[in-house]
């Protein structure tokens, strides 16, 4: 299943830092003149990230295509949302357009246990997408929870693990050092 050229890059874990390393690969990426794009499943526009801005100020594609972690929004907003943005991931993956496409929450999203996904994605639609990608694109998924199924697939998979960190103690998030 493994493609000849492109990348299948899973970051995963309970530990910070998987959307962040995935934009460390796209600034690599652009920096080597790649084209790039990022399309974030579970966050909302309604936020703004740091990494975000960055990567918008040099010109890469961001789409926020979530309706929020918070899940305070109908089971139908965020099932909505997803729908989007599997819709949108199908047609930047096929478009032949693309490098590397980073997929940020995949993972998150196939693991949503508040209201019913398959329906609208599940593993096996993920790995189809793999499977039909072009053969030179390089594709990133992060999230927590990444299933068996996208590990074994994949070529690369790094599993993100907390040793410690201030949120426990109850501190807040800092512009610019955001978890």
């Amino acid at each position: 299943m493994r493609n000849r050229n492109g990348r299948v890059i899973v970051y995963t874990g309970d530990g910070k830092g998987k959307t962040t390393a995935a934009f460390g690969l796209v600034l690599r990426a652009v920096g080597r003149g790649m084209k790039v794009a990022v399309l974030q499943f579970i966050k909302s526009p309604e936020r703004t990230y740091g990494e975000q801005l960055a990567l918008r100020r040099l010109g890469i594609e961001v789409h926020q295509l979530g309706a929020g972690f918070t899940w305070t929004k109908t089971a139908d907003v965020h099932r909505q949302a997803l729908q989007r943005a599997w819709t949108l991931a199908k047609q930047y993956v096929h478009s032949g357009q693309y490098d590397l496409i980073v997929l940020d929450e995949l993972n998150n999203a196939l693991a949503i246990d508040r209201f019913p996904v398959d329906d609208i994605i599940s593993v096996e639609d993920v790995l189809e997408l793999i499977r039909t990608r072009p053969p030179s694109l390089h594709l990133v998924i992060t999230g927590r929870s990444a299933r068996p199924e996208l590990i074994a697939v994949a070529d690369i998979v790094t599993k993100m693990t907390l040793v410690k960190h201030d949120y426990e103690q109850g501190e807040a998030a800092m512009k610019g050092i955001e978890f």
